[in-house]
């Protein structure tokens, strides 16, 4: 659908902010999108990214029913995987896998299939199903050695859903599979594997140097005082990391 000159401007320039502020701030980028779809809610791009915006703030019903809109629109299927989270955010669990069997899935690409797998296994243990979701998780995208976008989200699912089955040999190891696969930090495979071997991780300064330092101060020879506040005059206050 075309849109006048000015008006497209002004949803085009509505979107880019969504797409800026979705991961930093999804309620701004929710809002943005609002405005957008205000403008021009026949358009397929904007159902879309109202769908996004709605889901990143977990508003599941609203997202859903975006991504609906756009698939009717357009007629493709690659909204499918988000489509059966959505049905996951809303307590559906059964419906997500109902859909992870239709046969819309075979008409992703690889990228949509890898993703609906990890939505059926994220439903199987919704279910409580854990075993189940070990073997969805099961596939020769897990297993292959070629690294892709979704390789190291894929290793992560598989890693945590063996935690969650008291497999922490097995977890640890594919926790440091999708640690060596992530080099864009889009998992937190470090901080897992940190607290499988028991590191903890604490403040430089500590509450007890905190307190040591404010006796000292109050124990502090007035001229001493009298030069610290000097100090605080000129702003020698040490920076924060």
């Amino acid at each position: 659908m075309s849109l006048p000159k000015t008006l497209a401007e002004d949803v085009a320039r509505n979107l880019v902010m969504v797409a800026r502020l979705i991961d930093e701030d999804p309620e701004e980028a929710y809002a943005y999108s609002r405005i957008a779809l205000r403008l021009a809610s026949r358009v397929a791009a904007v159902r879309e990214a109202a769908g996004f915006a709605a889901y990143a703030t977990q508003k599941y019903a609203e997202a859903l029913a975006e991504f609906r809109a756009a698939r009717r629109m357009t007629g493709s299927v690659e909204l499918w995987p988000v489509m059966a989270d959505c049905e996951r955010g809303l307590g559906r669990p059964e419906r997500a896998m109902a859909m992870a069997g239709e046969p819309e899935v075979q008409k992703l690409d690889k990228a949509g299939q890898v993703e609906m797998r990890l939505v059926a296994a994220g439903a199987r243990r919704d279910m409580g199903q854990i075993d189940a979701a070990i073997v969805t998780l099961q596939s020769p995208e897990l297993a292959s050695n070629s690294i892709q976008p979704w390789t190291p989200r894929l290793r992560y699912a598989y890693a945590d859903a063996l935690l969650e089955a008291g497999r922490e040999d097995e977890a640890r190891e594919w926790f440091g599979k999708a640690l060596e696969a992530d080099k864009d930090g889009s998992t937190d495979a470090s901080d897992r594997l940190a607290e499988l071997d028991g590191v903890e991780f604490v403040d430089a300064l500590g509450d007890d140097d905190e307190d040591e330092t404010e006796d000292e101060t109050v124990d502090a020879p007035e001229a001493d005082q009298d030069d610290a506040a000097d100090q605080d005059e000129r702003g020698d206050e040490p920076g924060k990391a």
